[in-house]
This record gives C-alpha cells, sequence and structure tokens, in this order.
C-alpha cells in the first residue's frame, strides 16, 4: 500500500475527510520518482540589482553537484547582486559538495587556503582519523568539479558574495548546516529566514558487526575559526528561543499555499524584505512547532566507498568521494 516494491503497482485507499460523514475512495499507480537537487531557479529584479534564487533540495551523490553548479553559472550569467538559497527541505548529502557550494557563493579571494570544515574526533585519535588511519587534513573549499556528476577538474563559477539569505526549515540539516557554518568561518554573513535549522554538527562511520550495522558517534564537524557548536541548531536572531546558535534573520512560518520560487512566497517575501528594509515579519503562532522535528531523523554518515546504503546516504552527511 504506502510502500509499493515496484512501479506500476496499483493501490486503491479509503479515507474519511475531517467533518465529513462519509468516507471516499482513491486509486494510486506507483512509479519511480527521480529527485531534481535544484528543483526551481529565479531571479528578481529589484530597486537595489538583482536578486538569484535557487530550490536546492539535496546534496545527493547522484546528480546535485552539476545541479547546483549549473544553476550558480545560471546566477553569475544573469549577474546577480544577492542570493536566496532555498535549503527549507534539504536534509544534507556530500559534504564535498558543500564544499563546493561554499566557494561558488564566496568566490576565491574569501576562501582560498581556507577550511570550509575539519573532522574533530576525540583526544585519542591524535592527528589520524582512527576509521581510515589517515592524516586527519581539512575539507576546502574545492572549486572544481570532483566527478561525482560533473567532470573532476572542471573549473566552477562563483558569485564573490559576502552575504547570503538561506531559507530554512527543522530539516534543514546535516550537510546544509555545514554550508552556513562553513562561509560564517570565512566571515560570510549569513541571513537565515524561517525556522531553526536541525542540528546536526556529528557524524559516524557506519561499522558492521555480525549482521548488524552500527552508527556510533565519532566526530563533529568545525569550520576555518574552530566553530561547530551547533546542536541545537541555527536560530533566526529575532526567535524567542533561548537556545542554539544564533545568527541574523527572521523567524517566519513556511508557506504552503503560494509556489517556491514565487516573490511572494513567505519566506522568499520575507528575505527580499529583510534585504530592502532589514526588517522582519510578525511572528505567527504556528511557527513554534519548528523544534518537534525529530533529531535523529537525518543521519550524519561517514564513508569512504558508495556502498549499498544509497537510500540512506543520499539524505545524510556524506564523505564519500568518487575516487
Amino acid at each position: 500500500g504506502l510502500f509499493p516494491a515496484t512501479a506500476g503497482e496499483t493501490h486503491t485507499f479509503e479515507v474519511q475527510d475531517p467533518g465529513a460523514a462519509t468516507s471516499r475512495t482513491f486509486t494510486i499507480t506507483s512509479a519511480d520518482v527521480a529527485q531534481q537537487p535544484v528543483n526551481r531557479t529565479n531571479v528578481v529584479d529589484t530597486p537595489t540589482g538583482k536578486v538569484g534564487y535557487i530550490l536546492f533540495n539535496t546534496f545527493s551523490p547522484f546528480s546535485s553537484e552539476a545541479d547546483i553548479a549549473n544553476a550558480i553559472t545560471q546566477m553569475s550569467n544573469e549577474g546577480v547582486d544577492d542570493l536566496v538559497l532555498d535549503l527549507r527541505y534539504n536534509g544534507g548529502g556530500l559534504l564535498a559538495v558543500a564544499g563546493q557550494l561554499g566557494y561558488m557563493i564566496a568566490g576565491p579571494s574569501r576562501t582560498n587556503g581556507r577550511t570550509f570544515e575539519l573532522l574533530q574526533f576525540n583526544d585519542n585519535a591524535g592527528n589520524r582519523n582512527p576509521v581510515t588511519g589517515e592524516v586527519n587534513g581539512p575539507i576546502p573549499f574545492y572549486n572544481t568539479g570532483l566527478g561525482f556528476s560533473l567532470a573532476n577538474g572542471t573549473p566552477l563559477d562563483n558569485l564573490d558574495l559576502n552575504r547570503v539569505f538561506i531559507l530554512s526549515t527543522a530539516g534543514t540539516c546535516s550537510a546544509s548546516e555545514a554550508v552556513i557554518n562553513g562561509l560564517r568561518g570565512i566571515d560570510v554573513e549569513i541571513v537565515l529566514i524561517g525556522a531553526v535549522t536541525c542540528g546536526k554538527p556529528y557524524g559516524f562511520y557506519p561499522t558492521d558487526n555480525c549482521g548488524e550495522t552500527y552508527y556510533t558517534i565519532q566526530f563533529r564537524g568545525v569550520n576555518d575559526k574552530g566553530f561547530g557548536d551547533y546542536s541545537d541548531g541555527f536560530v533566526p536572531n529575532n526567535s524567542s528561543f533561548t537556545f542554539g546558535e544564533r545568527v541574523s534573520g527572521c523567524v517566519v512560518s513556511d508557506d504552503f499555499n503560494t509556489e517556491l520560487g514565487d516573490p511572494t512566497e513567505g519566506l522568499f517575501a520575507a528575505a527580499l524584505d529583510y534585504r530592502a528594509n532589514g526588517t522582519c515579519p510578525a511572528i505567527t503562532p504556528k511557527v513554534s512547532p519548528e523544534v518537534t522535528f525529530s533529531k535523529l531523523g537525518q543521519t550524519e554518515v561517514a564513508t569512504t566507498a558508495l556502498t549499498e546504503q544509497d537510500d540512506f546516504i543520499a539524505t545524510n552527511r556524506d564523505m564519500t568521494m568518487p575516487w
């Protein structure tokens, strides 16, 4: 029913709507649905310049690298002055692609020689990764393709921005938060519009044992300034919450009535207003459930090779490289 094994299966459901006296039935046919990492882009002309918009839904190992690179190239060709990066439903994925995105936003002058993220293990690890045995080096702001879905060595375009507007919900997690933290580490201003992010600076390598696989916490990621203490999430500055790492921005309810990418959509409109006036809309009570999102719903994983866990890895912090 809810979890068909193959495409083309037909299932009939009976439901009763709230307040209805009788039930109704409907039929659904299962199908393979390919997720689009970049689902939508837009460029909005304003009196103070062009604002680009990118809806980026996953850092998956399949096509996210090429998709986000193409979207940034579009923004560069359009000559945008600011970027609104919509990560509200992006639960994470490849940290390497997150590092590429950081470079494409900030440009070479801010990222050259800087650390996007460094994995910190406990004191017993010394200067080596205790899982791989390799010297523990930083993840850089990659400025070329890495071979996931973009040819290895392909130069990446960049926007050379000193700030970025990020649209968020409690589903903004893992590699998405790594982008926020990595850019903050090189003093790129983050303006967070939406809800508190999920709070996932930690990760681990899957360890097989007698038919079971364990995911014990092994590291946290820190930025160029050595900061990685955001386990309670990044919090828009006008939030009433007393926890989390506060950043500039506004608490805004997710808008389920307006098409994403439309300048009148709630979060996007709030970002444009904040850019123009530096003010936030009134906070509505329905934003409060943002903290109910399970912080265990997404998992941060480090792995040295692609495995059969594609569905798991695709939505989480992942150290896989294509070589």
